[in-house]
């Protein structure tokens, strides 16, 4: 496997969870089950969260409620430019799938990251994605600020990313980096969000020492999509730098 910018850690990871496992033998995270293997979902809750399927919007994501035989843009999205060319989430929104993220999010269960990643790889059956897989571009994911990094002790999308680049082959590029701390947008408007973001990423060494040779395309990674605000800023860094295109995965569509 191919690692650039990012340290290597799941060799201590998977010795730990090993370890932990003796201990403390794991169960489904939604219903319960003993489970084996290092799986944090078992067979049946995995098969049961809701995946995304057509129609949805070729721009975000947004499943469409109905029937329609041709390709279509949300009201989000209609009459909007954006600096990535599509964002192609696997799951739409979903209470369970949603607390899957949060526990490793917040509740730094590091595990949860596989069963996410498992799930965000089923993305990659998008036709649209195929040149980046036969391209071999590199998986970006949406960095952490360095406080933030230090306090949670990890990158939620940084890690589901890895378990990408385990089952893709594609490399894991640590292209961008936080330089200036945002307020949390849950709460701010589509607007607010885009004024929070700006100037908050910037590309890093590593990032131009690989467009210098591959500047085809890059895959923005991040656990959930909601307006798309942050990854239409970082995917408007990636670009200036010199990538010429960019498409974004991610776990859920929020």
């Amino acid at each position: 496997m191919r690692w650039v910018g990012i340290l290597e850690s799941c060799g201590w990871k998977r010795a730990i969870s090993g370890a932990l496992d003796l201990l403390y033998p794991p169960v489904c995270a939604l219903c319960g089950e003993r489970l084996t293997h290092g799986k944090a979902l078992c067979v049946g809750c995995g098969m049961d969260l809701p995946r995304l399927v057509a129609p949805f919007c070729e721009c975000c994501g947004e499943m469409f409620q109905g029937k329609i035989d041709r390709p279509f843009a949300c009201s989000n999205c209609k009459d909007r430019s954006f600096a990535f060319a599509f964002a192609r989430p696997a799951m739409v929104r979903d209470a369970r799938t949603l607390d899957l993220i949060h526990r490793l999010k917040y509740g730094r269960e590091i595990h949860m990251a596989g069963e996410l990643g498992r799930l965000g790889l089923e993305s990659f059956a998008d036709p649209r994605l195929e040149p980046a897989l036969d391209g071999g571009w590199p998986l970006v994911p949406v960095p952490l600020h360095r406080k933030r990094l230090r306090h949670r002790h990890f990158n939620q999308a940084g890690e589901i990313a890895l378990v990408l680049s385990a089952q893709t082959g594609l490399p894991v590029l640590g292209a961008l980096c936080r330089t200036r701390q945002t307020d949390t947008q849950t709460r701010l408007s589509r607007k607010q969000r885009m004024e929070n973001l700006r100037g908050a990423f910037e590309i890093t060494r590593h990032g131009r020492r690989w467009i210098e040779r591959q500047p085809a395309g890059a895959v923005l990674i991040d656990d959930v999509l909601t307006t798309g605000s942050t990854v239409n800023e970082c995917a408007k860094i990636l670009r200036r730098a010199g990538f010429k295109k960019v498409m974004v995965v991610t776990v859920m569509r929020g």
